[in-house]
């Protein structure tokens, strides 16, 4: 899945002042992930396939009606929530099949797969600019519809291996505890996993976002500035390669040391950049930070695979998405306003730092969460035999006295 609602805000002035276009790209990425736990239901009920298809669908039909719009307001419906619903209906399936497929080389599959998403989102750029100034805003529309079609018919090769889950009725709706997985709330290390990310989170968007104001700022406007966001994304699909692959060697949840890192490592670059006073320095920055933001986003998959097991993974990752969707809308403007009070970017680059390193802390004590609940459950299978056990024993015993006081009683 590529994203796509960058473009749009700097295109459309026409339509309204900045600001409010920006809106329409920020309603548009925010609905992507706040939709996640309902997509998440729906792969649960009709599966990978049918939702898949089904959101490339909504989507094609969002962007084409937003080729035909003249103004803003429908602007906010036909692109920032009918495009956006169905491109989250057609992207979480995509992470949710590959553990249909893959158990061995799971990491190394999401490591492929998000490096490809990474490839298009920098090419992309440069062919819809080329559109843009060749046939316009609407017609760039409908001709990335047939990137959306394309999508829907590579909906239709999910074929689902693992088995379906079993319902308790007949009817046409499941009861709630079928609908709402509550088993992946049991799990305390997939807790601390939902919510310490979503933490990390507060500050990790920051850079992606007002970096660019930035460079403007210090090294003047005509510096290359995209020389930056170039290397943001090539070195983000070479992690995507390379952490994806580490973390097939990795056992069990221990893959969250590998997110624990990349958290490390963006806190301390974020805190770098107002540091930077030559650009190569800043190039440098950008380089590492692109190369564990692909390690962050390759493993989120497998270490949900590893917390809920394969039938719940689902809506594993679909109510993490949901909550990543606070931090993602709420950091920036945070960060813009401390811009506007301080008139710098210096502040808001440092505390964005913080949130990553404390996020990270927090998920160090997931593999020792799960180690002590494993030993738990040991522990109590080992009792649970014991006590059989010792049933049966009793049971023995009372069967070979048995003959004895009965002979006692005939004679």
């Amino acid at each position: 899945m590529v994203d796509m609602s960058g473009f749009l805000p700097q295109n459309i002035g026409k339509y309204g002042n900045f600001l409010e276009n920006a809106w329409v790209g920020s309603l548009s990425m925010g609905m992507i992930f706040f939709c996640s736990p309902i997509v998440s239901v729906f792969t649960d009920i009709l599966g990978c396939r049918i939702t898949a298809v089904g959101g490339a669908a909504v989507g094609l039909v969002g962007l084409l009606a937003s080729s035909f719009v003249t103004s803003l307001g429908p602007m906010y419906f036909t692109y920032g929530i009918v495009f956006s619903c169905g491109c989250s209906f057609a992207y979480q399936p995509s992470l949710v099949i590959l553990g249909h497929y893959f158990k061995k080389r799971l990491g190394l599959v999401n490591g492929i797969v998000t490096a490809g998403s990474s490839i298009f989102t920098i090419t992309l750029p440069f062919a819809l600019s080329i559109l843009l100034g060749r046939v316009g805003l609407q017609n760039t529309m409908r001709v990335l519809c047939i990137l959306m079609f394309v999508l829907m018919l590579a909906g239709f090769t999910y074929r689902p291996l693992l088995p379906a889950k079993t319902r308790t009725t007949r009817g046409f709706c499941p009861p709630m505890s079928q609908i709402f997985n509550i088993n992946i709330w049991k799990s305390v290390g997939y807790r601390i996993w939902a919510f310490g990310i979503p933490a990390a989170l507060y500050g990790y968007f920051v850079p992606y976002v007002h970096l660019m104001k930035h460079v403007e700022e210090r090294f003047g406007e005509d510096s290359n500035k995209e020389v930056l966001l170039m290397c943001i994304g090539i070195t983000s699909g070479v992690g995507r390669l390379i952490f994806g692959r580490a973390a097939d060697y990795i056992q069990g949840v221990n893959k969250v040391y590998l997110q624990v890192t990349s958290f490390l490592v963006i806190g301390l670059m974020s805190m770098m950049i107002p540091l930077c006073h030559v650009f190569g320095g800043l190039i440098a920055v950008c380089l590492l930070m692109g190369m564990f933001d692909g390690c962050f986003i390759c493993i989120m998959a497998p270490i949900a695979f590893e917390l809920v097991g394969p039938a719940d993974v689902s809506q594993a990752i679909g109510f993490l998405l949901g909550l990543m969707s606070v931090p993602m809308t709420v950091g920036p403007p945070i960060a813009g306003f401390l811009r506007d009070r301080l008139g710098n970017y210096d502040l808001a680059f440092y505390l964005a730092g913080i949130p990553p390193i404390i996020g990270g802390a927090m998920l160090c004590v997931i593999p020792w969460v799960e180690a002590r609940n494993k030993r738990r459950q040991k522990e109590d299978a080992l009792k649970s035999e014991q006590d059989v056990t010792h049933k049966m024993l009793d049971q023995d015993k009372a069967q070979e006295d048995a003959p004895v006081k009965a002979g006692e009683s005939v004679l």
